[in-house]
């Protein structure tokens, strides 16, 4: 199963090129082929899941090199799952959301692809720093191809401000490498605590990492790009960013941070535990309060990704078994919940031209699958069962009460009002507010909403999202069974 590894990264790098030299002349075979690449990426990902589950984690250092210099790559039972949530998600919503299928728009897509899987199976650090920069270009051409200004001008704050990010992020490999001399991830978990936690170049490291992660997290306060970006993106792209943009380098953070310089090195520098916490909590009241104050409802949904992303960084700052398990579980259950939903965003402007909160009034009505699953994706975010929202949550609550972190505890509990609170305006104007209050409708002899063909592969997106938060939350159990060996290993 080794050898599936490389073939994860270079089949979408190699697909991508596909549609630059076919996308003018036969679009419609570029789109076939790009298809056909996205789903030979879900084939590669389930094979790569079944072989972990078989015979437990594989590795692979392309051409043979010492692993300290060359190439790594690795799959365990956690960087599966997330490689293959990056390849379903990428599949299913090209084959039923995107709006626009060109042939740089298939090449970017591929791309994106390509780094995002590459952060999750790599095995050295400076590697990571490559995919978050293919993915990163990549996201940043996609959120530009509206090609209007407003467009434009969210790319280019996306741009900066990522680029910022990876450089931090690539100053912290810097020291790692002059602390330790290696990139590999399993070196270096080994060498850091030789050098010692409280080492300056370490804790240097540590913090320069985790800020530059953190930015492409949108945490508080590096949140400003992400409603800009997610607003001004067509509805397929911004659907996309929202499902995998933050969810993988959360992953990758998790990673690091366990993986790399271990709980050991929190327990060794109580201050960065602190730092953690503060901006975990900071995350959760920031991102709840400017998603209440958002009359967009793409720019809300971005800034509860803040809250969301809040309650990772919180479990990660505990640092147990408990609080790991739920920090990744947190991360599957904010990509599948905010990719349904930024779906259904596009579903209900293109249908009914509603884009802002007062504008979906009784479109539960108008639209009754839509709005029920947008209802059932809030749902999860609020955290209330069975969805996996709630089993995050729990398994956050649980951790947070066992490491008697109480102050964890209420900021639990304030994330579930701050969401119930944002996702009862959307509900709310969806289902008790009169038909067609606040939608800006196109002149129809009635004087109501001119009828538009309802996207048919969109809705059924959006609802198989859904019904996946319930799905998955009743097998949270199993999902938590499942990353248990790798993050008990962590710990």
């Amino acid at each position: 199963m080794s050898h599936l590894l490389p073939l994860l990264v270079t089949v979408p790098i190699v697909g991508a090129l596909v549609p630059v030299v076919l996308g003018a002349r036969r679009p419609a075979l570029s789109r076939r082929l790009t298809a056909g690449v996205l789903v030979g990426q879900v084939g590669l990902a389930v094979a790569v899941l079944v072989g972990v589950a078989a015979t437990g984690p594989r590795t692979y250092v392309v051409g043979g090199l010492p692993a300290a210099v060359g190439i790594g790559l690795r799959a365990d039972a956690v960087s599966s799952v997330f490689v293959l949530l990056v390849a379903v998600a990428a599949a299913a919503l090209s084959l039923t959301v995107r709006t626009e299928t060109t042939g740089p728009t298939d090449s970017l897509w591929l791309l994106f692809v390509a780094g995002l899987t590459g952060i999750a199976v790599t095995a050295d650090v400076f590697n990571l720093y490559v995919f978050l920069e293919i993915s990163g270009l990549a996201a940043y051409a996609l959120v530009a191809g509206r090609r209007g200004t407003r467009a434009a001008l969210a790319a280019f704050h996306y741009l900066v401000v990522g680029t910022i990010g990876a450089t931090l992020y690539l100053l912290g490999v810097g020291y790692l490498y002059v602390a330790t001399g290696t990139l590999a991830m399993a070196d270096l978990r080994v060498a850091l605590a030789g050098i010692g936690y409280d080492s300056p170049l370490v804790v240097t490291a540590f913090v320069l990492v985790t800020v530059g992660l953190g930015v492409k997290l949108a945490l508080f306060p590096l949140q400003a790009w992400k409603p800009d970006a997610y607003a001004a993106a067509t509805p397929d792209v911004s659907a996309l960013l929202a499902t995998l943009g933050s969810t993988i380098p959360g992953y990758a953070l998790v990673r690091l941070v366990f993986d790399v310089f271990t709980a050991s090195f929190l327990d060794a520098v109580p201050l960065v535990r602190g730092g953690l916490l503060v901006v975990g909590v900071a995350s959760v009241a920031a991102g709840g309060f400017l998603a209440l104050r958002q009359s967009d409802v793409r720019r809300l949904l971005a800034y509860s990704s803040v809250l969301q992303m809040g309650l990772v960084v919180l479990g990660i700052a505990i640092a147990t078994p408990a609080a790991v398990t739920a920090a990744l579980v947190l991360l599957v259950a904010n990509a599948i919940a905010k990719g349904g939903l930024y779906a259904a965003t596009g579903v209900l402007a293109d249908t009914f031209g509603a884009t802002t909160v007062d504008s979906y009034a009784g479109l539960g009505r108008d639209a009754p699958l839509t709005a029920a699953a947008v209802g059932v994706a809030l749902v999860s975010l609020v955290g209330l069962p069975p969805t996996v929202g709630f089993a995050g949550k729990w398994y956050l609550a649980v951790a947070a009460v066992d490491a008697r972190a109480w102050v964890v505890v209420v900021v639990v509990l304030l994330s579930t009002l701050l969401s119930l609170a944002y996702a009862g305006r959307v509900v709310e104007r969806l289902y008790l507010a009169p038909a067609g209050h606040g939608v800006d409708p196109v002149a129809t002899d009635g004087g109501g909403l001119a009828p538009v063909p309802t996207r048919d592969r969109a809705v059924a997106f959006v609802v198989v999202a859904a019904l996946a938060t319930v799905l998955v939350g009743l097998g949270s159990t199993a999902l938590a069974a499942w990353f248990a060996p790798v993050v008990e290993g962590w710990l």
